[in-house]
């Protein structure tokens, strides 16, 4: 079965690469992903497979490939949402949707999948096991589409759940993975500061929200550099502090607005702690009042350590002319929410090199002029349909 598999996956190398471009050019928002669920729900017509459709909070889909013999059951996730990103990438299929890109790789993901699963499909007669092949819409907005997808039941029956991720930080042809702690979690904060306006000449008769907020933008940086194992990742971004007056105007309330990294839960509590603590005592020192909106977003990624080796040996045991180097990547500090499908089901989220070809500095994930090597969409296909061939084998 793998050997027919990969040459399947091989002979349909153009139509990932036509899929990807019809996706690129057709993007959609988080949550706004009609016509893109439309289009993959339309690829699985007439195949002999269960699809459910919006599945979730959204437009989720999720397609069940039954074997021809009792085995295990995974989940191979794609997630198919843009970026509000006005794209400026020197390409022929260029976004014709003004303001909304594919700036992370998703239009590659799905492709990838779509092909793989269709091969999968027409394999099932020598598949031991169901596959589930999860479609995820709204990775991008949080709170995110797999959250709703695990709270459904209907992923409830996986033993384990594998995923890619696009990334420039290699040439086509490398797969990387992590195990462990992975990706980090993230938290977004709103803190409205209400004091008391006046005239700038007589501030011993106004409270001035300003000096307030920019005790607190001082103060929050010391969570990390003093409150956090230096040993572990944080980070406290502040995006926006919105206080525009006039200039003789003591301001009687500003916004503030942030973001919050942390690479494990115990970071995470911490962090939380003091934000809470230090915007208490705002309260107290300059006698405004406090309105805190914190809300975690995706936690932490964690990648199961068994099933992670399990899928680096797996791919690096292959004698595939498409996977030229499997290693170990770094940590890394974006997040993903992939992280809500590994806090309850065992799997490995991995990584497919994609730098453009005679490209030295590539443009990252979510840049305007981000870009990949298409070659790297069959590397994901190949890839996932090693380790799903590998562990439906046992």
């Amino acid at each position: 079965m793998r050997e027919k598999l990969m040459e399947m996956l091989e002979s349909r190398k153009e139509e990932m690469i036509e899929i990807r471009r019809h996706l690129h050019e057709n993007p959609e928002l988080s949550f706004k992903e009609d016509k893109t669920a439309k289009y993959i729900k339309d690829f699985y017509e007439g195949k002999e497979v269960d699809i459910e459709t919006n599945v979730g909070n959204g437009h989720g889909i999720i397609v069940t490939i039954k074997g021809d013999g009792e085995g295990k059951t995974i989940g191979l996730r794609a997630d198919f949402d843009a970026l509000p990103i006005t794209e400026e990438a020197d390409v022929p299929f260029k976004s014709k949707n003004e303001g909304v890109m594919h700036a992370c790789g998703h239009d590659a993901h799905t492709a990838y999948l779509l092909i793989l699963a269709d091969c999968l499909i027409q394999l099932k007669d020598q598949i031991k096991g169901t596959i589930k092949i999860i479609h995820q819409h709204a990775e991008e907005q949080p709170p995110g589409g797999a959250k709703s997808i695990m709270d459904s039941g209907m992923l409830d029956d996986l033993d384990a759940i594998f995923g890619i991720h696009v990334l420039p930080m290699a040439p086509a042809g490398t797969v990387g993975y992590h195990s462990g702690y992975s990706f980090n979690g993230r938290t977004y904060f709103k803190l409205r500061i209400q004091g008391t306006g006046g005239h700038g000449s007589s501030p011993h008769k106004a409270n001035d929200a300003i000096v307030a907020g920019s005790y607190f933008v001082t103060t929050v940086q010391t969570v990390v550099s003093r409150k956090i194992d230096p040993l572990t990742g944080g980070v406290v971004t502040i995006g926006s502090f919105d206080g525009k007056g006039s200039f003789n105007v003591i301001k009687d309330s500003i916004e503030i607005e942030g973001d919050i990294r942390y690479s494990d839960e115990e970071t995470q509590d911490v962090i939380d702690k003091e934000v809470h603590r230090i915007t208490n005592g705002l309260q107290e020192t300059f006698g405004v009042t406090c309105d805190l909106t914190y809300t975690p977003d995706y936690p932490p990624l964690y990648n199961d350590p068994e099933l992670t080796s399990f899928v680096a040996e797996a791919l690096d045991g292959v004698e595939d002319e498409s996977i030229t180097e499997v290693k170990e990547f770094p940590k890394m500090s974006p997040s993903d929410d992939f992280a809500y499908y590994l806090e309850k089901i065992p799997g490995s989220y991995f990584y497919i090199g994609c730098t453009p070809k005679g490209v030295e500095e590539p443009y990252f994930n979510h840049h305007p002029k981000f870009d990949i090597d298409e070659d790297a969409i069959l590397v994901a296909a190949k890839a996932v349909g090693h380790v799903t061939c590998s562990y439906l084998n046992g």
